[in-house]
């Protein structure tokens, strides 16, 4: 398995909420796909995207966490959950 290159860049977003970027290759058929959603959704961008999607398949594997949970449903319907 490939190991995940990523650069550490965290921004507070509030006292408990980190944000890390990463890089990874996607395939170029799905970041044509994305980029299309995008441009037919613009409440929508690739970081929101990735976010649902990537909460979404956890969820789906039985990973249970209520922050993931708000993540998910956060981006999916465009809340902002507070403490």
């Amino acid at each position: 398995m490939q190991k995940l290159n990523y650069d550490e860049n965290l921004i507070v977003l509030n006292q408990k909420d980190k944000v890390i970027s990463f890089k990874c290759e996607l395939q170029e058929n799905l970041q044509k796909a994305m980029k299309e959603f995008v441009e037919e959704h613009p409440n929508w961008d690739q970081y929101r995207i990735l976010q649902a999607a990537i909460a979404g398949f956890l969820m789906q594997k039985g990973f249970q966490n209520r922050d993931l949970t708000r993540l998910y449903i956060g981006n999916m319907f465009s809340m902002n959950f507070k403490d």
